[in-house]
């Protein structure tokens, strides 16, 4: 009882602490501190995530060249891309847990270099186990980066204003991969020192990494009350704001890591994502391979005619996040956006259309196809208090890295067996149709 009272007491003053320190930030203080934050933490977190998608998926842009040069079948590639997942399995809930227990910065520091090194290595593999190797590595390497990031997101950013940050994240996918695609085109056809263009697409998109590992040691903030570039009074409202944002939650429902992971509402959500991510994987790393063959045109045109479509997507991502956040109905926003990717990519498999029609349906396509991660990604943290929160997106996000790999492993095999361009196609509709019919079933507590 001594402890709980003390507890009580401890919270009251935090509460009144809170309402003093807000009674003195009115709507434009508070505005201005919300820029001065997201300008502080986002374009770093931004550019990291950018080059972690880009070293995960660039093999796609490679195995233009490096399956020709290495005798690689579709069915290897296929294997090779997906067992990053296995690897990035291992350390996906610790991961997420140590950034909520211990430091965002120094964790995110030794991913980063680790995993820059291990990417520009893949240049030099010359046999499919050491294909499998260096990626099962990679994956070892950049695991915990992405639900890391998702926790730490909740130091810093109120639940308002989470899916407009998780937006922020979510628009690198694109970037990255519209950049990757022109900067993949011009380094395949390099050949410096002896190494072919897909060994040096590798190696320069490989070390940045490694530089930005250093980067985010020195200059990355864990939390509010940690970060000079502060004042007093902001990191304590700051504190106080999140504090008094946890404190509701476990008003609610306090939850253990055990009893978060035993919920439906995860589990739904979980499954949710395993399905999509069978499309969403599966297209990301394909879909250069997929438009040389419907084009009939060279890998540069493929390589370009894929920027394309990512480069549509950037619009989506932000205006989901904005919208969803302002509406305060992820859930929605993210099925939605399921289910128009669906209806749209499979709407490019209608048969006897030219090529120019087909990526017409391809770029709208790419309006939606990454607008439902950052409403996604809000749900969990919604009304979970911290660490139970840290533990599911851990495992949701387990759940979407096995769904890349068996997706890229099955598609793979499924084109060394015969599957047409279009089948393959529709066949990522559909996980998309199915992925955001089973997150509807999602139920969150309006408290």
């Amino acid at each position: 009882m001594r402890n709980k009272s003390t507890g009580f007491r401890r919270m009251g003053r935090c509460v009144i602490s809170t309402r003093v320190i807000k009674m003195t930030f009115d709507a434009v203080r508070s505005a201005a501190l919300r820029r001065k934050v997201a300008w502080r933490i986002m374009p770093l977190v931004i550019l990291l995530y950018l080059v972690s998608y880009l070293d995960r998926a660039n093999v796609g842009f490679a195995k233009l060249r490096m399956a020709g040069d290495l005798r690689f079948s579709d069915e290897v590639f296929g294997l090779g891309i997906g067992i990053f997942f296995i690897g990035y399995l291992l350390l996906e809930i610790p991961g997420a847990l140590l950034v909520e227990r211990w430091s965002a910065r120094k964790w995110f520091a030794r991913i980063l270099v680790t995993w820059g090194f291990i990417s520009a290595c893949t240049a030099f593999v010359e046999t499919p186990m050491q294909f499998y190797t260096v990626r099962f590595l990679l994956g070892v390497a950049e695991a915990g980066f992405f639900p890391g990031i998702i926790v730490y997101f909740t130091h810093w950013f109120p639940m308002r204003e989470r899916g407009r940050a998780m937006a922020g994240l979510v628009v690198a996918i694109p970037i990255s991969l519209a950049l990757g695609a022109p900067l993949s085109a011009l380094l395949l056809d390099v050949h410096w020192f002896g190494l072919a263009g897909w060994q040096w697409l590798f190696i320069v998109e490989g070390l940045p990494a490694v530089v930005l590992g250093v980067v985010t040691f020195f200059v990355l903030t864990d939390r509010p009350r940690q970060a000079t570039w502060l004042s007093g009074e902001e990191r304590d409202y700051l504190e106080g704001l999140l504090s008094e944002e946890a404190s509701a939650k476990e008003s609610v429902q306090k939850l253990s890591v055990l009893e978060a992971l035993r919920l439906p509402t995860v589990w739904l959500l979980a499954l949710g994502i395993f399905v999509t991510n069978m499309g969403g994987y599966s297209l990301t790393f394909w879909l250069p391979t997929t438009l040389k063959s419907l084009s009939g045109g060279s890998d540069r045109a493929a390589l370009l005619y894929s920027g394309l479509f990512y480069l549509c997507g950037i619009a989506g991502v932000l205006y989901s996040g904005y919208s969803s956040d302002r509406s305060g109905n992820h859930k929605w926003h993210c099925v939605a956006s399921q289910i128009a990717t669906g209806l749209l990519l499979g709407a490019s498999t209608i048969p006897g259309q030219p090529f120019g029609a087909v990526m017409i349906w391809l770029c709208l396509t790419g309006l939606v196809v990454y607008s439902w991660p950052s409403p996604f990604w809000a749900l969990p943290t919604a009304t979970l208090t911290s660490s139970a929160a840290a533990a599911s997106i851990g495992l949701i996000n387990m759940f979407a890295n096995v769904a890349g790999y068996l997706g890229n492993h099955v598609f793979g095999l499924l084109r060394s067996r015969g599957m047409t361009d279009g089948g393959g196609l529709l066949l990522l509709a559909g996980c998309y149709l199915v992925g955001g019919a089973i997150v509807s079933r999602v139920r969150l507590s309006r408290e």
